[in-house]
């Protein structure tokens, strides 16, 4: 009993790692979007993350995954980017952006690179964005 259930336990991971071999699965990162005022998002505010390769200093970054949704409640606001982990060179630089309109008006944007993925960064991140305007 002991030896089909050790040769099932083989099998199995022998039809994963064939199942990779044949195309990565999708992979995430995922995190929260906040901000450091202490001012409330109205009920018109949309969040976009995105993942994108920014290897190229001069190129327009690559996005790989998107999300765009109205935030449930106020911040950190949870997000989750689904990307093709085939897609992932890891010569390459990918980072999360994000951004909070209010309507037709740019309210928060991120000023700085928030990593991930390669070069021992991680796939779980806090992108903290400025209010546009603000100093």
């Amino acid at each position: 009993m002991a030896s089909s259930r050790s040769f099932s336990l083989v099998q199995a991971v022998a039809l994963s790692l064939v199942a990779c071999a044949h195309g990565a699965p999708d992979a995430r990162v995922t995190g929260s979007v906040t901000y450091l005022q202490r001012i409330a998002l109205s009920p018109a505010a949309v969040v976009q993350v995105q993942l994108v390769d920014v290897s190229r200093a001069d190129a327009p970054a690559v996005v790989l995954a998107e999300q765009t949704f109205r935030p449930a409640h106020q911040v950190p606001i949870p997000f989750e980017l689904i990307y093709d982990g085939s897609r992932i060179d890891p010569a390459h630089r990918y980072a999360v952006q994000a951004r909070i309109t209010d309507g037709d008006r740019l309210a928060f944007m991120n000023d700085r690179v928030f990593p991930v993925i390669t070069n021992g960064a991680p796939t779980v991140v806090e992108v903290v964005v400025r209010l546009v305007g603000s100093p």
